[in-house]
């Protein structure tokens, strides 16, 4: 059972959920930069920052369940071989939300920036 337990469902089950956290964790990992609502960067913000804490273990059994998280493989060798390795030194706090002024002109949703720190 789940109750007490809160979280973000974007009005979406949770397989279209798990699709949404991909996409975004891709776009993030890939261009190192998305601008996204405010509500979609808290809400993924956590896995990206698993994603990248499996990247710095690097081994075999980290990979794997990155892939099974993320199945794409030239986005889990960049977390791996590029991205990972930039963090070695930091313990959390891998990735920056900024709030943008303006809001959305079509919902007037706020928006904001989510990024890698370094």
């Amino acid at each position: 059972m789940r109750h007490r337990v809160k979280k973000k469902h974007f009005d979406r089950t949770k397989e279209q959920r798990l699709a949404l956290y991909r996409s975004l964790a891709r776009a993030l990992i890939m261009e190192e930069r998305i601008e996204t609502s405010l509500q979609r960067a808290k809400a993924v913000r956590p896995f990206v920052e698993r994603l990248i804490n499996l990247g710095k273990k690097g081994d075999l059994s980290s990979r794997r369940l990155a892939l099974s998280l993320l199945p794409d493989r030239k986005v889990v060798k960049r977390l791996f071989e590029e991205i990972a390795p930039r963090f070695e030194n930091r313990n959390g706090g891998y990735t920056r939300i900024i709030k943008l002024p303006e809001r959305r002109r079509g919902d007037g949703c706020e928006l904001a920036i989510l990024e890698l720190v370094e």
